[in-house]
C-alpha cells in the first residue's frame, strides 16, 4: 500500500454512518503500523471515536471496533504527516510507477487484377469519387475504387480491431495456404489481432448503458431533475479522471436526437411555453435551431457531432449496439502527420512503421506482365 508510518490520513467507510445526503462520516488520524504482507495499515484517530485504533489490515483485531466490523470498502487519502520532536525520517519509500500500453500492428492487403488485353484497349471513364477526386480514368478505374475501399478497411480495422484472447492462440492461425500447414504454423504466422478504438474504450474507458433512453426519459418525466441521476453521473466520473473541461461527443442518430430533445426542453419557460433567448446570447435564430452542437453542464463543455460511421447502415449503423463515444479534448498542441499541421482536438490516428528506407503505411506494386513488371506479390 502507498501509506507510511507517520502520515496523516482521512478515512471513510463506504455504506456506513451515512447522513441525509448518503455521505458517510470521515475520520482523521495518523498511520501507526503497516501489515507485513502490505495489505493494509492501522490508524490512530485524533478524535478517538468510534475506536482509538482502526485496523485496516483485513479482519479487525479489535472486535469492539464498529467502524471496521463487517466493512467491505474504505476510502483513504493521505493529506500530510506528523512527527514528534527528535524523531527520524520515514523508513519506507514510495517509488513512482508508470503504465505502458502495447499493441500489435497488422498487415492489411488488397488485390486487383486485369487482363493484359484490356490494358491495350483504351477507354476513358469519367469518375467522381468520395475522396474528392474527379476526372477521367482508364482501366485503373477499378483499381482506384479498390484503393478507396482498402483505405476504408484501414480506418475500420483501427476502430473495430480486437486482440487475440488468451488461450485461444490455437484457433487463430492464418488460413492462407502459403503460410504452410496450419497445425504447425509458428506464432509469427498466426492472426494476433490489434486493439481497436472500441476495444480500448471497453477495457480502459467508462461504459454507460442506454444514455439515449435515459435522456428521453428525462424529457418525458420533467427534465433536469431526472438528468441529475443520469448524465450528472458521467460528470462525477470525469471529475475522477482528470477533469478535462472540453469533451467531444461523437453520436449516432438516436443519441444525437435525444440530446437535442432534452436541451430543447431546458430552454422553455412560463405557462405559455415561452422561449428563453438569453441562454443563446439573445439570438432568436440560434434558439430555434434545435440541432444543438454544444452545451455546458457544471464545469464541463460538450461539443456534439454526428458520426457517420455509426449511422451508415453499410457500416456500424447496421448493428446499432453503440450509441456514441465521448473523448476528452486535448489541451496541448500536437502535430498530425497526416494533416500536416498542429491540432488540439481529439482525433483517430493510424500509426504505422516507417524508417529511412521503407515506409509501411501503404505499398503498391504491379505483378505479372503488364508494363514489363515481373515482381513477386510476397511481402
Amino acid at each position: 500500500v502507498n501509506f507510511r508510518i507517520g502520515q496523516t490520513v482521512m478515512i471513510q467507510q463506504q455504506g456506513a454512518n451515512q447522513n441525509d445526503r448518503g455521505v458517510g462520516d470521515v475520520f482523521k488520524g495518523v498511520v501507526a503500523g503497516l501489515a507485513t504482507d502490505g495489505t493494509g495499515f492501522s490508524v490512530h484517530l485524533y478524535t478517538g471515536k468510534p475506536a482509538p485504533i482502526l485496523d485496516l489490515a483485513g479482519t479487525p483485531s479489535d472486535t469492539s471496533d464498529d467502524i471496521t466490523a463487517g466493512a467491505a470498502r474504505y476510502t483513504a487519502v493521505v493529506y500530510g504527516s506528523e512527527f514528534a520532536k527528535g524523531t527520524g525520517n520515514f523508513t519506507e519509500k514510495i517509488d513512482p510507477s508508470y503504465s505502458t500500453y502495447q499493441n500489435s500492428p497488422i498487415i492489411m492487403k488488397e488485390h486487383y487484377a486485369i487482363n493484359g488485353s484490356d490494358t491495350g484497349q483504351i477507354g476513358w471513364i469519367e469518375v467522381t469519387s468520395e475522396n474528392g477526386a474527379s476526372g477521367y480514368l482508364w482501366y485503373v478505374k477499378a483499381e482506384h475504387e479498390n484503393r478507396l475501399r482498402w483505405e476504408d478497411y484501414i480506418e475500420m480495422a483501427m476502430v473495430e480491431g480486437v486482440t487475440q484472447a488468451s488461450g485461444d492462440g490455437a484457433l487463430l492461425r492464418s488460413f492462407r495456404g502459403d503460410f504452410g500447414d496450419a497445425a504447425t504454423a509458428s506464432s509469427g504466422q498466426r492472426a494476433r489481432g490489434t486493439e481497436g478504438f472500441f476495444q480500448a474504450l471497453t477495457s480502459r474507458g467508462n461504459i454507460f448503458d442506454d444514455l439515449s433512453g435515459d435522456l428521453n426519459g428525462a424529457v418525458t418525466s420533467g427534465g433536469i431533475g431526472v438528468l441529475g441521476s443520469t448524465f450528472d453521473m458521467i460528470l462525477g466520473i470525469l471529475d475522477k479522471n482528470g477533469a478535462i473541461e472540453e469533451n467531444m461527443l461523437y453520436t449516432n442518430r438516436d443519441l444525437a436526437l435525444a440530446f437535442d430533445n432534452f436541451l430543447a426542453t431546458q430552454n422553455n419557460y412560463g405557462a405559455n411555453g415561452g422561449v428563453s433567448w438569453g441562454v443563446f446570447n439573445n439570438s432568436q435564430d440560434m434558439a430555434l435551431n434545435l440541432g444543438f452542437n454544444g452545451f455546458r453542464r457544471g464545469s464541463y463543455d460538450f461539443y456534439k457531432t454526428d458520426w457517420k460511421y455509426l449511422n451508415d447502415f453499410s457500416t456500424r449503423g447496421g448493428f446499432g449496439d453503440i450509441e456514441g463515444v465521448m473523448i476528452p479534448a486535448g489541451t496541448s498542441t500536437v502535430y498530425d502527420q497526416n494533416l500536416g499541421k498542429n491540432i488540439k482536438r481529439p482525433f483517430l490516428h493510424v500509426r504505422y512503421r516507417a524508417s529511412e528506407t521503407d515506409n509501411r503505411k501503404m505499398k503498391s506494386w504491379i505483378t505479372g506482365s503488364v508494363g514489363g513488371a515481373y515482381t513477386t506479390d510476397v511481402d
